[in-house]
């Protein structure tokens, strides 16, 4: 347990290693748990040297959002910190409302921290978020990844996000507060049983007298964590030894694939075909096993937008075709969110799109560029109107090339990443 407020900003300080960013965002919702931790941080850092900016997302969903939003920009500015209120307007009533307003507010955050040259952004999630998150995932037979819960820290959207309370509890948090004089907002929907996170808090609290507690819990995700780690670094030297990246695409060898444990082929298939769709979340478990299972018979799949192929004694995966069909982009701009077409004239009528079965059939030589046909169809080619101009992945460069925005190595680094 920690006790009184030195305890508190040694802790939250040490998140932070040897040296705090020169600037750095803190989401603040105005309740309890952002409002501590963006108190804390103002005081456990030295803010002549850190530019600490604080960013709030109102839902537009409640009426009392924007009062919310305003008593933190005001709890900045008594702090002498910035602050920032983002607007979500984009909910259709369609689908899980929790579930879009958590990407939505992401989205929101990351694109603002990216505007401002903000590379870390402080999350206040705490030991109960860990806890109600391993019990509700231990609902849902979760594997490692899973019980390992809220990791510490991760990359979203190209912005590392930071949880430095994440070993606290919301109520050393509120004891904090309550010893600081700083009041904070309670959210109604903190108490609506109709969420599953809520009945999580109610079944914690009933769990308290067999020894399940909040402590325990989040003390199970960091073992948890740990064996993660270990199972990614065994995934990453697995990597170096069966996969190569050619020009965007993963191969792996598919006679060493077939011997690897499952869940270490499940690592290793899982962030190619990620780093390849240039997806945040991963493909569902029971999707994943079945491409799995369908590889060791020499079968392929489409997974998480993208294809993987039994090619030659390989597995190749590479971009699904209908993913990227309507993809078009002037040449210059980036196209699939991954390659840039440069050439020797931008002239005008010219655009970016994908290669497809009618650019494919003005390649002639296209195997000769010992990529596969369904490889092919998702790469990016040069057009002017229907004519094909240039295909540098299939052999037909014509002067242009296509340079892909990350390297080969960050597939590799992608394997050690939460």
């Amino acid at each position: 347990m920690i006790d009184g407020d030195t305890d508190i900003l040694s802790v939250v300080r040490s998140q932070f290693h040897a040296a705090p960013p020169s600037r750095l965002g803190v989401a603040v919702s105005g309740g309890g748990d952002s409002v501590a931790l963006l108190h804390i941080l103002s005081r456990c850092l030295d803010t002549s040297a850190v530019d600490i900016r604080a960013v709030t997302v109102d839902h537009g969903l409640r009426p009392e959002a924007a009062d919310e939003a305003a008593q933190v920009a005001a709890l900045a500015g008594r702090l002498g910190l910035s602050h920032t209120t983002l607007r979500w307007q984009g909910w259709d009533g369609q689908g899980n409302l929790q579930a879009a307003a958590r990407e939505a507010r992401y989205a929101l955050i990351c694109d603002w921290a990216r505007q401002n040259g903000i590379a870390l952004v402080a999350l206040g999630h705490t030991a109960d978020d860990q806890a109600e998150t391993v019990l509700m995932r231990l609902g849902r037979s979760a594997g490692v990844d899973g019980l390992a819960g809220i990791p510490a820290r991760r990359t979203m959207h190209g912005v590392s996000l930071l949880r430095p309370v994440l070993g606290l509890t919301r109520q050393e948090l509120r004891d904090y507060l309550g010893r600081n004089g700083v009041t904070w907002c309670e959210d109604p929907s903190n108490d609506d049983s109709r969420y599953d996170r809520v009945q999580a808090r109610s079944i914690l609290a009933a769990l308290a007298p067999l020894g399940v507690t909040t402590e325990g819990l989040a003390a199970i995700a960091g073992y948890m964590g740990e064996a993660r780690e270990a199972l990614d670094w065994y995934s990453f030297l697995t990597a170096r030894d069966i996969a190569l990246v050619n020009s965007g695409d993963v191969i792996l060898d598919l006679r060493r694939f077939r011997t690897l444990p499952q869940d270490i082929a499940r690592r290793l298939l899982q962030r190619a075909v990620m780093w390849v769709g240039q997806a945040d979340y991963p493909p569902r478990r029971a999707a994943m096993a079945q491409a799995i299972d369908g590889l060791r018979h020499g079968r392929g799949a489409t997974l998480g937008g993208c294809r993987i192929l039994v090619v030659d004694g390989s597995i190749w995966i590479c971009r699904e075709y209908a993913v990227v069909r309507d993809m078009v982009v002037a040449p210059g701009q980036p196209w699939d969110g991954r390659w840039t077409l440069i050439g020797p004239v931008m002239q005008d009528g010219l655009t970016i799109a994908p290669l497809g079965r009618n650019g494919l059939a003005q390649v002639p030589d296209w195997r000769s560029s010992g990529r596969p046909h369904g490889a092919l169809m998702a790469s990016p080619a040069v057009w002017c109107g229907d004519t094909l101009v240039a295909a540098p992945l299939a052999g037909m460069a014509n002067g242009w090339r296509a340079e892909l925005q990350e390297s080969a190595e960050a597939f590799f680094a992608a394997l050690l990443s939460n």
